[in-house]
């Protein structure tokens, strides 16, 4: 019997019993009138009459009226700078210890500041994915595995006399003691700036430890787990960590990746999916057949949805000002959302640039759909990355085709408007025909998506499709982003940015 895991079990139960989730709209007001009150004295909040929003007979509405969004930029070129000069109470209380560096698929670098109360609210959301671990009916002796957290350097950089780093490397950098003790890789590897020295020695070290579960970017985790695999000569993960029941991912959808990573497990595992972004904790999977996450309602993160359309959207890919947002009380399922975040770190009304799709609005879960500035919508085709991600799980079923990344953009060649896709595989001795793969790929967006098949018959000309080996995304990743811990692979390019992507594939 595992006596300490059946104590924290039985913990886990008892206090998931105890603590029911919020009424999501209740949570959420009682939320943005903290972060008011609290930011009522710093320049932001007086620069916008915080103190009389507080006093208005609708304090949501109030703060939507006279708070404009923000993207990145606006918030960083009116504001953040500041911080980054040494000024204190700025657009939160006091200063900030650390800044997280955007991991995403934009091309600009982003750094986000990172306060004493977020890192409380992350710690918090933790605290609150692990009592849902009651609902996945896991065994006691769980609870006493060691947990793989495949992030970036907790190694972080000097910025301007701060700590800078990505997300995963300050959360890594301040776990809680008690944690350490099941926390893998380490303090001292985890510390390591370099991806592939980091691996190397994770992939030395993975047979002294009992794995339970692991979490991490897909892309990376599992050239992380083949790694392991291949050193140890053995045929999956579970050779090494027989224990493994649970994986945590996030950062992408995990759909594309799916079929690869059951190749390398002998058990069933326990997919859980997770909403960690640089400005916070959003949302994590609390059921084990829910279709989305549920967004953390109560804990320093107050949201806001603009409808995904035209008329809200400039070209920019950013909201307008006059698009209306709405609260969590008037959304409506299946309709896509772009979200608006104000958070404990400073960030308000700030535009993320995720677009959600709501799959149960009573209990507030949500999917993303896709990025802003990645949705493809070059002459009509108003193609969503999580329509491009279905379409590929159907690619990769019907050709036994195992596709770990992809990127699309819509060129002009010979005087035709094409999408021209590049899809990343294990090309060893395949043997398929790129241009049946081109003519499904293509009749299955027609079926999703009305809009693409009008493209289709007037505007866009044609698909085409070429298969390449998955490498050589990762080597151009490492040469033009870098490599390993949270980025991302974009899944859609502008087209100067993806002629330049050709000729790196050409130069290989």
């Amino acid at each position: 019997m595992a006596i300490i895991g059946e104590i924290i079990k039985r913990a886990i139960n008892v206090n998931g019993f105890i603590a029911k989730d919020p009424v999501a709209a209740d949570a959420q007001r009682a939320v943005l009138m903290m972060m008011l009150e609290k930011a009522s004295q710093t320049a932001f909040g007086r620069a916008y009459n915080f103190a009389s929003i507080l006093q208005s007979a609708d304090p949501v509405a109030s703060f939507q009226q006279a708070v404009p969004a923000h993207d990145y930029d606006k918030l960083y070129t009116e504001w953040w700078h500041f911080l980054e000069e040494g000024h204190e109470n700025v657009t939160w209380p006091g200063g900030q210890r650390y800044f997280a560096l955007s991991s995403g698929t934009t091309s600009n670098s982003k750094a986000i500041p990172v306060t004493d109360d977020m890192l409380e609210a992350i710690r918090k959301s933790g605290i609150q994915q692990i009592m849902s671990l009651k609902n996945f009916d896991l065994p006691a002796d769980f609870f006493e595995k060691d947990i793989m957290m495949l992030g970036s350097s907790t190694a972080l950089q000097d910025r301007n006399g701060f700590l800078a780093g990505e997300i995963s490397g300050i959360s890594a950098a301040n776990l809680p003691l008690w944690f350490r003790k099941f926390y893998k890789p380490g303090k001292k590897i985890a510390a390591s700036t370099d991806w592939d020295h980091r691996v190397s020695r994770i992939v030395r070290a993975a047979k002294k430890w009992d794995i339970g579960s692991m979490s991490g970017i897909p892309s990376w985790s599992e050239l992380m787990i083949r790694e392991i695999i291949q050193y140890n000569k053995v045929d999956t993960i579970h050779d090494i960590w027989p224990n493994l029941q649970v994986y945590t991912t996030g950062g992408v959808a995990f759909g594309p990746y799916r079929k690869s990573f059951e190749s390398l497990f002998a058990k069933p595992v326990t997919i859980i999916d997770t909403y960690l972004a640089s400005e916070g904790y959003l949302a994590t999977q609390k059921r084990p057949d829910a279709k989305g996450m549920a967004l953390i309602v109560d804990n320093g993160i107050f949201f806001e949805f603009v409808p995904f359309t035209d008329t809200n959207m400039d070209e920019n890919g950013c909201v307008k000002p006059e698009a209306q947002a709405l609260t969590l009380a008037d959304v409506e399922e299946g309709v896509e959302y772009v979200l608006l975040i104000s958070t404990v770190a400073g960030a308000w009304r700030y535009m993320i640039g995720d677009t959600v799709i709501f799959t149960d609005k009573e209990r507030a879960e949500i999917m993303i759909s896709g990025r802003t500035k990645h949705f493809l919508n070059v002459v009509g085709e108003q193609l969503s990355v999580h329509q491009m991600n279905d379409a590929i799980q159907k690619v990769q079923g019907k050709f036994d085709l195992d596709v770990k990344e992809f990127v699309v953009s819509t060129v002009l060649e010979d005087q035709r408007r094409i999408n021209k896709w590049y899809l990343g595989a294990d090309v060893e001795g395949l043997q398929i025909e790129a241009g049946s793969v081109a003519a499904y790929l293509d009749e299955q967006l027609q079926e999703t998506n009305k809009n693409y098949k009008v493209a289709r018959n007037q505007a866009l000309d044609g698909v085409d499709v070429k298969v390449i080996p998955v490498d050589y995304f990762h080597k151009w990743s490492e040469e033009h982003k870098k490599l390993g811990g949270q980025t991302k692979i974009p899944r859609v390019m502008k087209e100067e940015e993806f002629e330049a992507f050709e000729d790196y594939l050409s130069s290989l």
